[in-house]
């Protein structure tokens, strides 16, 4: 008896491979009660072949979500930490995952996923490492490149700046600030060509307050034969921070050893408000707190407020009766941190008691 191969065309695999693939683990995990970190948009491409695997494109989506929300949350130093991380502790910190798109173009498969990850298992991964994230706040900021020519005792702004030219042109989908650059003007020119003597010293206001901008970065270049020193000026929520860095055998008349400097320096600056937004998943702040249990709409806003505010760690009822309803919280900061949050949105609490009264 002879038996005919009929070879199977991969679209046709793809089929089973998809059903089998619907009833993996993931995709009957139900959304989790709490909050969650949402990365979204995650590309990946792989050949479409008699032994593609789609499961291998999902694990490589997983890594590629999984750093992305590490270059989020986690300063560049720290990050290098878990770059080793196995597979299997980043699929058991996932709480959901969808797929938002996929397509064949030229045997090739590609598709687009959406990851959710539980904050929790997240804070505490990172606070095992000895790692404090921070909350991932986006921030505008106004951003001044100026270069001065140490050797023809001259500065420019806006003509002849390739960092001016090209600071917007490089972006990563991780970055929290967004920047501003300053409209073209001869007045701001000429006014910062008087302080050429103390511009080191000089505070910028009158340029900075010109614009609808609380925080901005003066980037100072100091152009040498043989070295580009850079003074950092960042001023954000009122406090200023000088920061100097120093790049040896470049030529910032190089395009790409510019782009090499935007890049560091975007780094120093996103670090810079990571820190500032860093979240001490050590301190766990108990707070109990009690609502009227005959106000509903109340108590929908709060636990919905409860669960969109990063520095709340966990929430539950201890118990409840026929007048109130009793909250245990975890808070991962002070009593005052929390209050000022809460107040901020509206709520105000009777502190004379270990249990708070809403007013």
């Amino acid at each position: 008896m002879v038996f005919k191969y009929k070879k199977i065309h991969p679209k046709l695999l793809y089929i089973f491979i998809t059903y089998i693939s619907l009833i993996l683990f993931f995709f009957s995990t139900a959304r989790a009660d709490g909050k969650s970190f949402d990365i979204n948009n995650i590309e990946i491409t792989m050949p479409f072949e008699l032994k593609f695997n789609k499961n291998r494109v999902i694990d490589k989506g997983f890594r590629e979500a999984f750093s992305q929300l590490m270059s989020l949350i986690v300063n560049s130093n720290d990050k290098k930490k878990i770059d080793r991380i196995r597979l299997n502790e980043i699929k058991g910190m996932i709480e959901s995952f969808s797929i938002k798109e996929e397509k064949f173009i030229n045997e090739i498969y590609y598709v687009n996923l959406g990851v959710s990850f539980n904050k929790k298992k997240i804070f505490n991964f990172l606070e095992k490492k000895n790692i404090f994230p921070s909350t991932p706040l986006k921030k505008t900021i106004l951003l001044i490149p100026i270069i001065i020519d140490e050797k023809e005792k001259d500065l420019s702004i806006f003509s002849n700046n390739k960092f001016f030219d090209g600071w917007l042109n490089i972006k990563e989908n991780f970055h929290l600030i967004k920047y501003i650059l300053p409209t073209e003007d001869l007045e701001d020119l000429k006014l910062l060509k008087d302080k050429y003597d103390i511009i080191e010293k000089y505070n910028f206001k009158e340029i900075t307050n010109k614009y609808d901008l609380e925080d901005s970065i003066i980037v100072l270049v100091f152009k040498r034969e043989s070295e580009v020193r850079i003074l950092s000026r960042i001023s954000i929520m009122d406090k200023v921070v000088l920061k100097n860095q120093t790049f040896l055998d470049t030529n910032i008349e190089n395009y790409q050893e510019v782009e090499n400097i935007i890049k560091n320096l975007q780094i120093v600056y996103e670090d810079h408000w990571r820190k500032i937004n860093q979240v001490n998943t050590s301190l766990k702040l108990p707070i109990y707190i009690k609502l009227k249990s005959s106000e509903n709409k109340s108590i929908y806003k709060f636990e919905k407020l409860l669960n969109e505010t990063d520095l709340i760690y966990d929430f539950f009822i201890s118990k409840f009766d026929n007048d109130y309803i009793y909250y245990h919280i975890v808070f991962n900061g002070t009593p005052n941190i929390f209050l000022k949050t809460m107040r901020n949105n509206g709520y105000d609490f009777n502190t004379q008691n270990k249990t708070w009264v809403l007013k």
